[in-house]
């Protein structure tokens, strides 16, 4: 196979940069190929309209620029952003430029290719999906139709300001089919007036998305003559783009995403960071934003002495208790990094204390013998009672917690022993930016998944965040355990699961919020 490849003055092997679109905003409509340049990235430089969640699928150091400086980043001119994707590729770096929607539409990413192809810098451009077909799909509207529009433009309502307008409205007025403006909301009446005045129909319908696939979308429709009107007495910010023509009669039959349960809310999500994924997509897949509080985080133990102890002797044990997927994945893992692999296992039955700790097992292509119906360590005691004495029972457990199961299995004649595969500990602050949330009332909901997380918020929190509980921001806990240890903290709780998951978090909120 013949291969080029670049090399730079210091004759070091040139990296690679990645144009890639990311969609629109919801984490979803990222593309394959885009989280697979996302994957082996070095550096990874992100507009201000990226959702963050797309960092999830990377390790790689990130910056993002913004519109306007901020707390979350600052405004990068152009000329700046394609030296710095020059340097880093020269230094041998995997870059990703990741920007909102298509990078070839409206997205200045030819400028950019255009800067590395002269620097002799090797390039990819991913397609993304597109802030127009985005916002009408997550609206209910069909930018084509056969009976309503045989034809869509996408226009820019945000010409260079240094060159004269090329738009010709004329055309425009004329065109038989869906006008999608982006970037126009500043210049909504000046667009919509300048249509009519060139002989749109001043009834023509009209639609303005703003936020466009994100829990926070908003949508207003109205007659071309008054759209922009609407728009400023609803109060709508960039981004936002406005959708013109027949079609948008449609959208009332086709809808679905505002509908969804949980839409619109904003919502606190408590496990430690790097488990919070399957919670945060959860809440996008429901309609919600999800805002990351982390109080705890998880480390491997400081010694594996004792581990690896139990793991030597595996064959002495009858079974194995797994109270967490934290533990599956730490003690299979352990296993596996030693020398061993599940045949060690073979002669030990095995229970966990849930649904979530059972799907970590399956991972590995192990199943449990035992689940209890609640997911709560009573339960599984109480389960596990009838199977075991005279069993000696290993438990891969976190470095705290409560010992209902050691004392509950050791009542019932079995012979217990507990071994730490991984360190639960307290965050010493939560994120500024979320604190800062709840203070101005803008969380909706914290969901609490232990008496731990419930006792590290009320720890964490500000006085004036704390105010807004119960009133602005509500809490919902996992189990009548941890309800009972928010109200110790002095928190009140406004809705409790039925079960014991996270799914059953967002399910009692669902309930409350009916």
């Amino acid at each position: 196979m013949n291969m080029t490849v670049f090399r730079n003055p210091a004759n070091k092997t040139t990296g690679k940069v990645y144009l890639v679109g990311a969609g629109p905003g919801d984490p979803g409509l990222l593309t394959l190929r885009g989280a697979e340049c996302l994957a082996r990235a070095d550096l990874i430089l992100y507009d201000g309209l990226v959702n963050p969640l797309h960092l999830r699928h990377s390790q790689a150091s990130a910056e993002r620029t913004c519109r306007a400086d901020g707390p979350t980043g600052r405004v990068i001119p152009q000329d700046e952003i394609n030296r710095r994707l020059i340097d880093a590729a020269r230094s041998g770096k995997t870059v990703v430029r990741l920007k909102g929607g298509d990078p070839f539409i409206f997205g200045r990413g030819s400028e950019e290719a255009a800067a590395l192809s002269a620097a002799g810098i090797p390039f990819e451009v991913v397609p993304g999906i597109t802030a127009a077909t985005a916002a009408a799909v997550y609206t209910g509207i069909s930018l084509t139709h056969r009976e309503h529009a045989s034809a869509v433009a996408f226009v820019t309502g945000h010409e260079d300001p240094t060159k004269s307008s090329t738009l010709d409205y004329g055309a425009l007025a004329s065109f038989p089919g869906t006008l999608v403006f982006y970037m126009g909301l500043h210049r909504l009446s000046a667009i919509a007036g300048s249509l009519i005045e060139a002989g749109k129909p001043p009834a023509t319908p009209a639609c303005v998305v703003s936020r466009a696939t994100q829990p926070r979308q908003r949508t207003i429709t109205g007659p071309l003559s008054e759209i922009a009107s609407l728009a400023v007495a609803a109060d709508f910010h960039a981004p936002s783009l406005a959708i013109i023509g027949d079609c948008v009669r449609m959208r009332e039959q086709a809808r679905w995403f505002e509908d969804r349960p949980l839409f619109g809310q904003v919502i606190g999500i408590t496990r430690p960071e790097e488990q919070a994924d399957d919670a945060a997509l959860r809440a996008v897949e429901l309609g919600a934003f999800p805002i990351m509080l982390p109080t705890i985080e998880i480390a491997p133990p400081e010694s594996w002495s004792e581990v690896d102890a139990a793991i030597s002797r595996l064959n002495e044990f009858d079974w194995i208790i797994f109270t967490s997927a934290n533990g599956v994945r730490a003690f299979l893992g352990r296993l596996w990094k030693i020398g061993h692999d599940m045949r060690s296992l073979a002669n030990m039955k095995i229970a966990t204390i849930g649904p979530g700790t059972n799907a970590a097992l399956m991972q590995y292509s192990l199943r449990a013998d035992l689940v209890p119906t609640e997911f709560r360590a009573e339960a599984l005691a109480e389960a596990l009672r009838p199977h075991v004495r005279g069993s000696r029972i290993l438990w891969a457990r976190a470095s705290r917690g409560r010992d209902v199961l050691l004392t509950e299995l050791a009542a019932a004649g079995a012979i217990i022993t507990p071994v730490v595969v991984y360190l639960n500990r307290d965050v010493d602050c939560l994120p500024a930016e979320a604190i800062g949330q709840i203070e101005r009332g803008e969380l909706d909901w914290i969901g609490l998944s232990s008496p731990s997380i419930a006792r590290n918020l009320a720890r964490l929190l500000s006085n004036e965040a704390k105010g807004m509980l119960g009133e602005k921001t509500r809490l919902v806990s996992i189990s009548p355990v941890t309800t009972a240890a928010a109200h110790e903290a002095g928190m009140p709780v406004s809705a409790e699961a039925t079960v014991h998951t996270w799914e059953g978090l967002f399910q009692a909120m669902i309930r409350a919020s009916a």
